[in-house]
């Protein structure tokens, strides 16, 4: 499998095959509220690939489908949490997924003993599945529809209910600026990757919802990944 390189940045990396995006679409999603954060991690290295661009360039403030997506603080960041390049750990084929629930961590692998590692904030959602599925779907600016037993605990979000509509796309919508779908054996897992403007739960277990990028990553990894691309869950590297 072969990876799309950033339309954000122009990246063009060896084995890379320029692939169509499948269509999106919406489905619900728990919204995010506070819990608990983890502790911090040992720091660990990092190359910044040059055709990235600089940290204050790719993490900076950005326009994206009309919408005005702030500046990320990456002076206030634990930096392991940024994007980079680093060695491969996984052992996955090229375009694969890997989100690593132990570590906070997303790899996607590029396919030549290396991969792009983003920082990711999980919740409890972000903990209760792991395996192996497949992108599904994907969706820039997605709708939110919390569902019924969120709704029951929490009647305000009635308005965002899927018979009315759901949550317009914005800023303060709990999926940001995309929406990764996660299917297994062709049925919705619930899992989702997406975005988030709260860039301090990144490397934190502080939401209930499922597993959140900053904007400008989310956004990244979007341009990246090819339909139907593999993705695996688990709670350490090697532990599949």
């Amino acid at each position: 499998m072969s990876i799309l390189p950033s339309s954000r940045d122009g990246l063009s990396r060896r084995g890379f095959l320029s692939l169509a995006a499948v269509g999106a679409a919406s489905f619900s999603l728990s919204a995010c509220v506070t819990v608990e954060p983890e502790p911090e991690l040992q720091p660990q290295p990092q190359r910044l690939d040059a055709s990235f661009g600089s940290y204050v360039s790719i993490y900076g403030p950005m326009t994206d489908e009309g919408y005005d997506i702030p500046a990320v603080p990456i002076e206030r960041m634990d930096r392991r949490y940024l994007r980079q390049v680093v060695p491969d750990p996984t052992g996955e084929p090229a375009g694969s997924i890997i989100v690593d629930t132990s570590q906070h961590f997303l790899y996607l692998v590029l396919g030549n003993g290396e991969a792009i590692r983003y920082g990711v904030g999980l919740g409890r959602e972000g903990f209760e599945w792991s395996g192996r599925a497949n992108v599904q779907w994907k969706r820039k600016w997605p709708k939110w529809t919390p569902p019924a037993e969120m709704i029951a605990r929490q009647p305000d979000l009635e308005k965002y209910s899927a018979d009315n509509g759901g949550m317009p796309p914005g800023l303060t919508n709990p999926l940001g600026a995309r929406a990764l779908y996660i299917f297994q054996n062709g049925e919705d897992t619930l899992y989702r990757l997406h975005g988030s403007p709260e860039w301090n739960s990144i490397g934190k277990s502080v939401s209930s919802g499922c597993v959140r990028l900053m904007n400008q990553d989310i956004i990244d990894l979007y341009d990246r990944v090819p339909g139907k691309a593999p993705i695996l869950v688990t709670h350490g590297i090697g532990l599949s």
